[in-house]
């Protein structure tokens, strides 16, 4: 599988969290080939601000592993992390973050800031734009949908 087909799988977990009522955004934690991690938004359902997609799938692939360390992992995100996330993704040592849409608001990985290019501890590869069209268009679409039903 390459970047576009976990980027396909982030879709999928974006849309779930879309189904809920959250922002639409997917992510997964991929070790060797294998997805060892799945997340998507959950804050608004769980009370709970850091459950970001990628809190969420760092956490579910921390656990899969038995250890907070990811070192050689790729997280897959269909949004660029936030400043927390992005502080989480370097604790758990992921080598490589693949995002889809930039995030022009609270985005840390260029859009807004850029964590990864700190003199911070760790530094993980950043891609950026896979898929970012259709990440985009999901997100947008939400957000309008959203604006609709508000006023």
């Amino acid at each position: 599988m390459n970047d576009a087909d976990y980027m396909r799988e982030a879709l999928v977990l974006a849309d779930a969290a879309e189904a809920r009522g959250e922002v639409p955004v997917g992510a997964l934690v991929v070790m060797d080939g294998v997805v060892i991690g799945r997340g998507s938004n959950q804050p608004i359902g769980t009370h709970d601000p850091t459950a970001h997609a990628e809190v969420i799938a760092l956490r579910d692939a921390a656990a899969a592993r038995g250890n907070y360390r990811l070192p050689g992992a790729t997280l897959y995100v269909t949004l660029e992390p936030c400043a927390m996330c992005a502080g989480a993704i370097m604790h758990a040592r992921i080598g490589r973050v693949v995002y889809g849409a930039r995030d022009l608001k609270t985005g840390a990985c260029g859009s807004v800031v850029d964590l990864f290019g700190t003199k911070l501890n760790h530094h993980a590869e950043v891609i950026e734009g896979v898929m970012g069209d259709e990440c985009g268009a999901r997100l947008s679409a939400f957000f309008s949908r959203r604006r609709k039903m508000a006023g």
